[in-house]
């Protein structure tokens, strides 16, 4: 695992987001059912979470659940409904005690209304904290969010020949959090599924071969590693 103390020393990455692919691979090369690999894939956020204040890491987004979601089979959805209930209940009282505060964003307001009570109460817990900022996509899409911004923008009364970039950003689910630095991705595949769009327009992007449920604390480390060696030049000529 690098050095941490090294890592503090070079430019690294203080918002990593994260596209939690391939828990259903996971669970079907090893005979299992989908959801047996989405209850790993839960099990491993405890680790990356208390490893992220010692690589720097100040942000952390989780891509959940997107829009395009709705679409799987009844049974898979209600299953990670029911998985993300499991998750405020059991890690509440841990998330609050590590000084991790937790937002949410995305269109909450199609989930369940006992579902949504209890990420309003997890975000009001967790409302003081400071060591790490979790911020979970739950019912998201890039561009969902930037359709919602502008009809927000619209209804607020923003004369569109004013409104610029600062102007959009205040009106998107993450206003007020830093644009992320690292986009990270599971299970091999490389695409970016509608995540962020807007926020991540020069984040740096690792794509992994592995399935989420092996993600570890030593592989965010070797991704932050990787990243510190990279030159951001956010559209600027090399020197």
């Amino acid at each position: 695992m690098p050095n941490t103390r090294a890592l503090h020393k070079r430019p690294h990455p203080q918002h990593v987001a994260i596209i939690m692919d391939g828990n259903g691979r996971w669970a079907q090369r090893r005979g299992l059912p989908r959801l047996a690999g989405h209850a790993k894939g839960v099990e491993r956020l405890r680790g990356v979470l208390r490893a992220c204040p010692d690589l720097g890491v100040t942000h952390l987004t989780l891509y959940a659940f997107s829009t395009e979601n709705w679409k799987r089979s009844t049974d898979e959805v209600s299953g990670l409904m029911r998985l993300f209930r499991r998750y405020i209940k059991k890690e509440s009282a841990r998330l609050a005690r590590d000084g991790v505060r937790v937002r949410f964003i995305g269109n909450r307001h199609r989930l369940d209304d006992d579902l949504q009570k209890m990420m309003g109460w997890l975000e009001q817990l967790t409302a003081e904290n400071t060591a790490l900022n979790v911020t979970v996509a739950i019912d998201y899409g890039g561009r969902d969010e930037i359709l919602r911004a502008v009809r927000r923008a619209a209804a607020a009364g923003v004369d569109p020949d004013t409104l610029d970039e600062a102007g959009l950003s205040a009106y998107m689910d993450t206003a007020g959090l830093p644009d992320p630095d690292l986009v990270l991705r599971t299970s091999g595949e490389v695409r970016v599924s509608n995540f962020l769009l807007w926020q991540a327009a020069y984040a740096e992007y690792d794509f992994l071969d592995i399935c989420w449920p092996d993600f570890t604390a030593e592989v965010l480390a070797d991704c932050v590693a990787r990243f510190s060696a990279r030159e951001r030049r956010f559209g600027a000529a090399t020197a």
